[in-house]
């Protein structure tokens, strides 16, 4: 147990401080020896005139002359030379004052000692600042003592700057404000902290939280950085008698970087009130508390009053400016953000890495952000950690992992590929491009693992739908130690989701519900996702409905769920309280919403929820929402109307515009403009499998065999392969995974026999296969048995065999699932008096009783 026994004098009587145990210039008494020569004191005051301009080197020729002239310079004279180099941070200059110093045989008093402890703790040297302070012995006063316990708090050597202070202590020496503050900052973590509350209570006891700004400067510091407590971090700062700019500015920075970005604002308002003028760091922290909570027009203005104070050309407030427009910004857009960065008149690897993580986090510029960094490395600015890690993730967003590795490369060359964000980045790029035996390797290799890395490779397996990895991975991170947090959680959950393992995603549920995650926001929307996904919309919209804090991610998470599994009324109904609430839709949400309508082929709302995008919210639509509009045309077989609202778009149609309306085509048999679309689509993406095998489809649904065989030759030609059909079930925890004839299973047999005790069934309830689903040319008779070998039947099959009678069994496909199985399907769930809920790349479709929720519509 540490206690901290010190005495408790009046404010009379508290300790010199460092500055007055420092002799001044104008206190300097010459020696003797000094006065003889009269050259001495003119060459001495030349040195001090060319260090008040900060030439050092001058000055050091100076005091080569001073010995040159027989005037050998006097302890003071080192020692505001020495004092120059650290204030000038030239601290190579400074070892070689030392030297001469210790040339010139000079008995070195204490002033210059604790100078020289200062030089070695500046520049990090801790083991020379070491030596000198124990070769000082008798000679070590409270400077001596602040000064070694400052240089190890500086230095990353907590526990040692905590010794020293206690060793001062029990020598007697009373510690003063420096001394104070030094030890505070060694206590400003998670480890010592506790230590920081003990000597609080004896700065209050001593009075020198009252007499000094610094202190408290770095108790309020401590209790912010240790745990987040800016309770008494806010105490801290009301209870001081005195505040300066450092204060607020300190108090407002913790504010904002603490989540508690309105409050920073307040308390700027207040610090203005009090009559304090703000810098730019103090800018500079409003600014970003700005960009947290959105407020655009509380940051123009503030902006407006940086330009008046001349302060708007500063890289600190430039590159919050910059932030601010790209993180604030309606439409997603950078442009804001790019004409700040070009009026910055000078630019650092700060600005730089501002604004490329600005272009990637927009979320459609990375090649712009890749670009930006080329330029920034041939402009001789040295890239940081923080560089590599946005611009690996541009390369991960284009899945360019070829130019990511050159970027990599570059770190590897500068030294940084072993920090932490660094090799993260590289993880999650090598994850998006579907690389995961690379991101396993660049995981493996990182040297200090921290969650985010656990986290990185975790998203990665979960999105490249590795389940089993993922869940090993999970359990890894538990035994390490490290810990989980809510990103974590989301990855497992979306991992879960991305398979349609229910069983896995309730485990999870349960295991963040005992870590006291129930009520946190991102986890709520991950567990709407996950139970939507995996065909539970009621269990989702439990999580929604009892969550106390949504967000836009909440509603559109939510509308997302009620449009995929065929409920547009209710996902039209939130859209509408969503609004009500004051909740602002973004591009996602208008994805939901138009999907919504075009599920049920509400083409009235689907156009006017269409035309409100710009018009009442001021959202600019991107190609996901005319390709909405293309679907909700098209699957109402309105393939003329849909084909004059491709050409009246202000925008050229992508390959996804016109895949929809080919998928259109296809399902009302519209070859002509069918093949048109096919054009158009390989015309922009000549390698797309998609088209040619859509094209493919719907000359084989016409029965036009030949032109089937011209494109399936075309694609062989090109080496393009079909992405395989496939089907898969959870029970039990398990996946069990079919393709199309699949008698691999261990159950084949009895997954087969009752396969063909089922279509005995629906045949005689008025089941007749649709062989139009079967596109080979062969014949009838081979076409039905075909039909019985699709995965989607075969899963369903092993479902009834292996689930109780009162679970809904759930069927998840890769792609869309065949007109003939989904009509196979009511009947079973008539046959078999079982809930059928089948997951296809498009929408659910609930069966029951013979109904599917997509009434036909699909």
């Amino acid at each position: 147990m540490i206690t901290l026994c010190l005495p408790s004098p009046a404010q009379s009587l508290l300790p010199l401080s460092s500055k007055t145990l420092n002799p001044s210039r104008q206190n300097i008494i010459p020696s003797s020896d000094s006065l003889k020569n009269p050259n001495f004191e003119p060459l001495k005051n030349r040195l001090i005139r060319q260090l008040d301009v900060g030439h050092l080197r001058h000055a050091l020729s100076t005091l080569d002359l001073m010995t040159q002239q027989n005037s050998p310079p006097d302890l003071t004279t080192y020692s505001i030379l020495l004092k120059s180099c650290i204030r000038f941070r030239n601290f190579q200059l400074g070892k070689l004052v030392h030297r001469k110093l210790i040339q010139s045989r000079l008995e070195l008093d204490s002033v210059v000692l604790n100078t020289l402890i200062s030089l070695y703790s500046k520049c990090g040297d801790t083991e020379t600042a070491r030596s000198i302070f124990e070769g000082m012995e008798n000679r070590r006063d409270l400077v001596s003592w602040s000064a070694m316990v400052s240089c190890f708090a500086n230095n990353s050597m907590e526990l040692q700057a905590i010794w020293t202070f206690l060793d001062m202590l029990e020598l007697g020496f009373y510690p003063n404000e420096y001394c104070f503050t030094a030890v505070i900052r060694a206590c400003s973590n998670a480890k010592y902290s506790w230590i920081g509350e003990i000597i609080y209570g004896s700065v209050l006891k001593t009075g020198y939280f009252e007499a000094d700004v610094c202190v408290g400067c770095e108790l309020i510091d401590m209790f912010a950085k240790t745990s987040g407590d800016l309770g008494s971090a806010y105490k801290v700062f009301e209870k001081m008698p005195e505040r300066n700019l450092v204060t607020w500015t300190l108090m407002i920075t913790r504010f904002t970087q603490l989540g508690c970005a309105r409050d920073g604002i307040d308390l700027f308002l207040d610090m203005e009130l009090s009559g304090y003028s703000p810098d730019r760091f103090t800018y500079s922290s409003v600014l970003s508390a700005c960009t947290e909570l959105g407020l655009l027009a509380l940051g123009k203005q503030l902006h407006s009053r940086v330009i008046c104070f001349g302060l708007a050309l500063d890289v600190c407030v430039g590159c919050s400016l910059v932030n601010m427009y790209a993180k604030c910004a309606a439409d997603g857009l950078v442009d804001d953000s790019r004409k700040m960065f070009d009026q910055m008149s000078a630019h650092n690897v700060m600005s730089w890495t501002t604004i490329i993580t600005a272009y990637v986090q927009s979320g459609e510029c990375n090649k712009e952000a890749i670009e930006l960094f080329c330029r920034m490395i041939s402009g001789q600015i040295q890239p940081n950690q923080f560089s590599f890690s946005s611009v690996l993730k541009a390369c991960g967003n284009l899945t360019d992992p070829c130019i990511g590795e050159q970027v990599y490369g570059y770190a590897v060359k500068l030294g940084l590929a072993s920090v932490n964000c660094v090799g993260n980045s590289l993880i999650s790029m090598y994850a998006k491009s579907g690389r995961m035996e690379d991101a396993r390797k660049a995981f493996d290799i990182l040297f200090e693992k921290n969650l985010v890395s656990y986290n990185a490779i975790v998203d990665g397996y979960a999105k490249n739908v590795k389940s089993e990895e993922t869940f090993l991975l999970f359990n890894e991170i538990a035994d390490t130690g490290i810990g989980i947090d809510a990103f974590t959680f989301a990855s497992l959950l979306s991992g879960a989701a991305s398979i349609g393992a229910m069983g896995k995603g309730e485990q999870i549920h349960g295991r963040l519900l005992k870590e006291g995650y129930e009520s946190n926001q991102c986890i709520c929307n991950a567990l709407i996702s996950m139970y939507s996904r995996c065909g539970n919309i009621e269990a989702a919209f439990q999580v929604f409905d009892q969550m106390e804090d949504r967000n836009v991610i909440s509603w559109t998470s939510m509308i997302t769920g009620f449009s995929k599994h065929g409920f547009a009324a209710r996902a039209l109904e939130m859209f509408r309280k969503m609004l009500e609430t004051g909740t602002r839709p973004n591009e996602i949400t208008f994805v939901a919403v138009l999907s919504a309508c075009s599920h049920v082929g509400m083409i009235y709302e689907g156009q006017k929820h269409f035309n409100s995008m710009y018009e009442v919210h001021g959202i600019v639509p991107r190609m996901e929402h005319y390709a909405c509009m293309v679907d909700l045309l098209g699957r109402s077989g309105l393939l003329v109307e849909a084909m004059e609202f491709i050409n009246s778009m202000p925008v050229m149609a992508d390959a996804l515009v016109w895949r929809t309306l080919l998928g259109a085509c296809r399902v009302h048999k519209n070859t002509q403009l069918g093949k048109h679309a096919a054009e158009m689509i390989l015309e922009q993406e000549p390698e797309d499998p998609a088209a040619y095998i859509l094209l493919s489809n719907l000359y084989a649904s016409a029965g036009q065999w030949r032109d089937v065989t011209k494109i399936r030759k075309s694609m062989k030609e090109r080496n393009l392969i079909k992405e395989a059909g496939y089907s898969w079930i959870e029970v039990e925890n398990m996946v069990h995974r079919f393709h199309v004839g699949d008698t691999s299973h261990p159950q084949a047999q009895e997954i087969y026999r009752e396969l063909d005790q089922l279509a005995a069934k629906i045949k005689e309830m008025g089941y007749i296969p649709d062989t139009d689903f079967v596109l080979h040319d062969v014949e009838e008779e081979q076409k039905e048995q075909f039909l019985f070998q699709h995965s989607e039947k075969i899963a369903v099959a092993y479902g009834i065999i292996s689930t109780t009678p009162s679970k809904p069994i759930r069927i998840f496909k890769n792609l869309r699932v065949c007109g003939d199985c989904h009509t196979a399907m009511k009947y079973i769930s008539m046959a078999t008096g079982r809930e059928i809920v089948v997951r296809d790349t498009n929408r659910f479709h609930h069966m029951k009783n013979g109904v599917c929720s997509c009434n036909d519509y699909w």
